[in-house]
């Protein structure tokens, strides 16, 4: 889908900013909590962690959400949508806790029945094995698919519809296409494709060569 998260080479964010040299991993001690209950809002939600379903919900989640609240803000976000989604929590429940956590006297909602989605991993981590060979070779030329799919994809909008070379193969990997919505892991071979900055943003652009891992569903041979 093409939401809030693929915001790569759209204009109107202000220049990047890179991370300091000596910057730690949570900034403050509410962050790694933050982390923590995504990683078990998602074993919670989903019966086992699904990075690909975790990234979903991010996407969905509307401007002041993703942005104001800061990067794990939004994984805190991201969380309560996994929660309420699959009936683990009622949509109110966060909201009347916190307010009775103020001193309120609020009532919260019952809990509900959950409705986990029918998931479980084949196996640990994303990286799987395929048995067909790769459809394209080191150096081939091919194009990153011009689509706009209504689901979850990996598939960067910036490089979609334009041409790149293909720099590595990668190990094959679960597609998140498919894995986000629990419609089965469907492995793919995952490739380096560099692209010219030229050919992606025009060439009144920087000069330099950007990377992209992509999928091979993602790619097509240029006739």
């Amino acid at each position: 889908m093409d939401g809030i998260a693929d915001m790569g080479g759209t204009p109107g964010w202000g220049p990047m900013h890179p991370p300091r040299r000596d910057e730690p991993v949570f900034e403050e001690p509410w962050q790694g909590r933050a982390f923590a209950l995504a990683i078990l809002s998602s074993r919670v939600a989903f019966g086992g962690v699904n990075l690909d379903a975790f990234r979903h919900a991010l996407e969905r989640l509307d401007r002041a959400a993703y942005l104001d609240d800061g990067y794990f803000g939004r994984w805190i976000n991201g969380a309560e949508l996994m929660l309420t989604e699959s009936a683990i929590l009622a949509p109110s429940a966060i909201d009347a806790r916190a307010r009775n956590l103020r001193g309120e006297d609020v009532e919260e909602p019952p809990i509900p029945e959950p409705a986990r989605p029918d998931y479980m991993r084949t196996a640990e981590g994303s990286l799987r094995t395929v048995d067909s060979a790769p459809a394209f070779t080191v150096g081939k030329p091919v194009r990153a698919k011009d689509m706009s799919p209504p689901g979850h994809t990996r598939l960067p909008g910036y490089v979609r519809g334009h041409t790149g070379v293909v720099e590595r193969i990668q190990p094959a990997a679960v597609l998140p296409d498919t894995n986000a919505h629990f419609q089965g892991e469907n492995p793919q071979h995952v490739y380096t494709v560099r692209f010219d900055s030229r050919e992606v943003w025009g060439s009144d652009s920087e000069p330099f060569a950007l990377t992209a891992e992509l999928y091979e569903s993602y790619l097509e041979t240029i006739s």
